[in-house]
C-alpha cells in the first residue's frame, strides 16, 4: 500500500511538471519580425494563366510579395495542396 502511494505521487508531479513545461512553452511571445530588407521565408506558388507555368517562391522581402510577372501578365495564386 506504501508503494502505491509513493508511485502515485512521482506520477502525480511528472505529470505536473511536463504538463507546467507545456504551457511555459506556450506562454513566450511571437518573435518579432525581421527587419525591414532582410529576406523572409514564405512557401507560395504562383501560376500563369495564359501558359500554365509554375512557379514557387521561397523567399521574399516581405510576408505576403506582389505576385510575380509571366508572360506580361500577373501570375495566379494556388493554393497549396498540404
Amino acid at each position: 500500500m506504501f508503494w502505491k502511494i509513493i508511485i502515485a505521487m512521482i506520477a502525480f508531479l511528472v505529470i505536473m511538471r511536463i504538463g507546467f513545461g507545456i504551457l511555459r512553452g506556450l506562454a513566450q511571445p511571437v518573435p518579432e519580425p525581421p527587419p525591414p530588407g532582410e529576406l523572409r521565408k514564405v512557401k507560395i506558388g504562383y501560376r500563369c494563366s495564359i501558359c500554365g507555368a509554375e512557379v514557387r517562391m521561397t523567399v521574399a522581402p516581405d510576408e505576403d510579395p506582389a505576385p510575380p510577372r509571366h508572360c506580361q501578365e500577373d501570375m495566379d495564386l494556388v493554393a497549396p495542396i498540404e
